[in-house]
């Protein structure tokens, strides 16, 4: 699910429904390709749009120094396979954006396996430096193919299964992107920036949410490219973020990532 083209093609909905453009489905607007995730969202990977893996607290699960390539990512994120680690039954992570701070309550029960896989890929800084590389108004914003081409590469069919959607897509919900064909959730996700209903039946099952004080930062993510006009995803995880500086050099980006702890009252939105 790499090429949600911007949560539109001949499979408008086979990208998770964020529009990535060649594998996530994506939501269009109503569903903007569906949230992809890397082609393997779209939770389907939207794809995922999403949004894996007993675990230490999230406090104490920050990312591991020991193990930084040259080149700044973690090389744990090499090997997918081996980062199964459980997450807590609720934990928060904070994003640090080149537009402001948001953070992300997740919720284990909504969605175990689709938590599980966010918990790792953050604990291991996967999305430092990732671009919000679609973002379609009044409908959802994308991430979560890597900045670096040999993380996405490792990612690339580290697909998770699919599971029951018991939220519904609201406003500031994250979920996977996926294709259209089941099981095809990997790293992609979106959030959802209006009510999605729509977007419940296709399987699209959210896992968290980002509160209404972070979604103003959300609102503010660079969004005039337009889905038709951006990226496209197999050249970003081909080539990274060169590409997109590039390219579309206005897009936001995480500059971080970071698990910040237990969610409080039970991580109710």
């Amino acid at each position: 699910m790499k090429r949600i083209k911007w949560f539109v093609a001949a499979a408008v909905m086979a990208t998770l429904f964020f529009g990535c453009k060649a594998k996530e489905q994506t939501a269009e607007p109503p569903p903007p390709e569906q949230p992809k995730a890397a082609e393997a969202p779209p939770a389907a990977k939207p794809e995922a749009p999403a949004p894996a893996s007993a675990p230490a607290q999230p406090e104490a699960a920050a990312s591991p120094s020991a193990a930084v390539t040259k080149q700044g990512y973690d090389r744990a994120l090499l090997r997918a396979s081996m980062l199964k680690d459980k997450a807590p039954e609720t934990f928060q992570v904070k994003f640090a954006t080149t537009r402001g701070d948001f953070v992300v309550t997740v919720n284990r029960s909504w969605a175990p396996i689709g938590a599980d896989r966010f918990y790792n890929l953050v604990k291991h800084h996967f999305y430092d430096n990732a671009s919000f590389f679609r973002v379609v108004p009044a409908f959802v914003v994308q991430f979560g193919i890597s900045a670096y081409p040999p993380i996405s590469a490792a990612w690339e069919n580290a697909n998770i299964k699919d599971e029951p959607v018991t939220q519904t897509n609201k406003r500031g919900y994250l979920t996977y992107a996926k294709t259209s064909m089941p099981n095809t959730r990997s790293t992609q996700i979106f959030i959802n920036l209006k009510d999605n209903a729509g977007l419940d039946g296709q399987g699209f099952s959210p896992f968290g949410f980002v509160d209404a004080q972070g979604m103003k930062v959300v609102d503010m993510l660079y969004d005039q490219y337009g889905d038709a006009g951006g990226p496209d995803q197999d050249q970003i995880s081909k080539q990274g973020k060169p590409y997109l500086d590039k390219g579309w050099p206005k897009l936001d980006s995480i500059k971080t990532a970071t698990l910040i702890g237990a969610a409080p009252e039970a991580g109710k939105p």
